[in-house]
């Protein structure tokens, strides 16, 4: 574990992070004029977490998967427009769903530091892992998703210079831990998703080739993604 001390470290800060930044925002939404039930096109800060806790609980399974030698279950898409997959979260309690956040990235965490060196790093160790880095998927589920959603959140309910505020503050946590490429990228990635958004373009063109530099998959997503609509109209 010596080698990896430096990521799981990085690990550590960026699940903490949007932990946190969920936690924060189902307090302040508790007292604040966006505290109803929201719909499947405007999602509020209950569900919304609730769905990150299932995101991320997943990912816990697959660790414990991992450490007990098993193959763990195959998981389906989430339809975020559907009626019925929103009424399941917002049937949760806040109290509920902040435990969960709570227990859940503890979980993961706990997760990280207890995998192997091999398991973190070779995705060959793993077939269902389909060539995919274990530990850059523990990233995806416990920080990326997360903060990405957290995001739409801040801009759909007209908080735009929160949500890029939240992406700015993101990426400069995993600079300061010292996370790899792929994940700063991926970070840089949702900050730039946030500043084209907010009305940003240029800031949002320069940021998002940083992102790519670093994390050259994102250049897929990057050429589809609604998200980036400007920036592709403004460099064809």
């Amino acid at each position: 574990m010596t080698g990896t001390i430096g990521l799981r470290t990085a690990l550590t800060g960026l699940l903490s992070f949007a932990a946190a930044e969920e936690q924060a925002l189902l307090a302040a939404d508790a007292f604040g004029p966006g505290s109803d039930g929201g719909s499947p096109d405007h999602w509020a800060a209950v569900p919304l977490v609730a769905h990150d806790n299932r995101f991320k609980s997943e990912q816990a399974e697959r660790i414990r998967s991992v450490l007990s030698g098993q193959v763990p279950p195959v998981y389906g898409e989430i339809d975020h427009a559907s009626a019925e997959v929103y009424r399941g979260y917002c049937a949760q309690s806040r109290a509920e769903v902040l435990a969960g956040c709570r227990r859940i990235s503890t979980e993961l965490i706990d997760g990280a530091w207890a995998l192997p060196d091999e398991d973190l790093l070779d995705p060959a160790r793993h077939p269902w892992l389909n060539g995919r880095l274990l530990w850059l998927q523990i990233v995806v589920r416990g920080f990326w998703h997360p903060t990405g959603h957290l995001g739409d959140y801040y801009l759909a309910h007209g908080q735009p210079g929160r949500a890029v505020a939240l992406q700015a503050q993101g990426l400069a946590t995993a600079r300061y831990l010292g996370a790899p490429a792929p994940a700063a990228g991926m970070a840089g990635y949702s900050l730039a998703c946030a500043q084209a958004r907010a009305g940003q373009p240029d800031q949002a063109a320069r940021t998002l080739a940083e992102a790519i530099e670093a994390n050259p998959d994102l250049r897929a997503n990057a050429s589809r993604d609604p998200d980036l609509a400007v920036v592709r109209e403004a460099c064809p």
